[in-house]
């Protein structure tokens, strides 16, 4: 699961070289979208929604107004393997090119979607359709605190570890940041949200790390950007807590939608096992 800073950066990259300039060609190898031509069409904007990625378009001019057509979105979900890409004028792909799912050719430059597991276009109106279901943006200009505690209060049953990674409570955090979120706040992966004493504290937490990660080109949760040891424990099964010396754990969690696992790293001394 990609983390909320990771599409932050992709997004902001794509926004300075992309933003006021017109499309002229587009190639959609989705079959959803084989069809579509978006020549014509300039970039507005280019924003992140938790870890989706909205490339908004404002549609050519026609002389006929009958024939105007509205704002679209152009919506991306990067999942674990996808990227976009930047080529100048004769470039190389770098990646297979029957990897590539949108081709957005501009004068000078295209940008390449890669292994995009969910591609979508919608008039700009309607983006909420796509992303309406996710809770407030750690990232976002609309972050909102006191609604993500309330999401998270709301299902005090489901283990912490678990719901971190719920995107429609609190949008962002990912595997990575679970676990560091979690090491730092001194909790278990199982407790209890309900069990949580100072909810607050982990969310802020979660918005404090995305936040001073967004702009790095390297993600640190140690401390320097230049730590030797980038994390505290996500990855480092088997090796010694930074901490306290004791041995990093791996534990699998479940989502509750999916049934997917995910590992969960974890210090046992400096995070005990809730009591039964």
């Amino acid at each position: 699961m990609p983390e909320g800073d990771s599409v932050y950066r992709a997004t902001a990259r794509l926004h300075r070289a992309l933003a006021g300039k017109t499309i002229v060609r587009s190639d959609f190898r989705v079959p959803s979208l084989s069809t579509v031509d978006l020549a014509g069409y300039m970039v507005s904007e280019v924003v992140p929604r938790g870890k989706h990625l909205l490339v908004r378009l404002h549609p050519p001019t026609d002389p006929d107004p009958a024939f105007n057509h509205p704002p679209l979105t152009l919506h991306s979900h990067l999942l674990m393997e996808g990227r976009w890409d930047l080529y100048g004028s004769g470039d190389r792909f770098k990646r297979p090119a029957h990897t590539a799912r949108v081709v957005l050719q501009f004068t000078g430059i295209t940008a390449v979607g890669f292994d995009i597991a969910q591609v979508k276009l919608v008039p700009t109106a309607d983006e909420q359709e796509l992303v309406g279901h996710l809770g407030p943006d750690l990232l976002g200009t609309d972050w909102d605190a006191q609604q993500a505690a309330a999401n998270f209060r709301a299902q005090p049953q489901r283990g912490i570890g678990e719901a971190l990674l719920d995107q429609r409570l609190m949008a962002g955090v990912g595997n990575i940041y679970r676990s560091e979120v979690l090491f730092l706040t001194r909790l278990h992966p199982l407790t209890l949200v309900g069990q949580v004493v100072g909810l607050e504290k982990v969310i802020e937490m979660s918005r404090r790390l995305l936040e001073v990660n967004k702009d790095r080109p390297r993600r640190v949760t140690t401390g320097l950007a230049r730590a030797r040891e980038p994390y505290w424990v996500y990855g480092r099964a088997s090796k010694p807590c930074l901490r306290c010396g004791t041995t990093i754990q791996v534990l699998k969690i479940a989502a509750e939608d999916s049934g997917l696992e995910r590992d969960c790293y974890l210090c046992p001394s400096c995070q005990p096992a809730p009591r039964s």
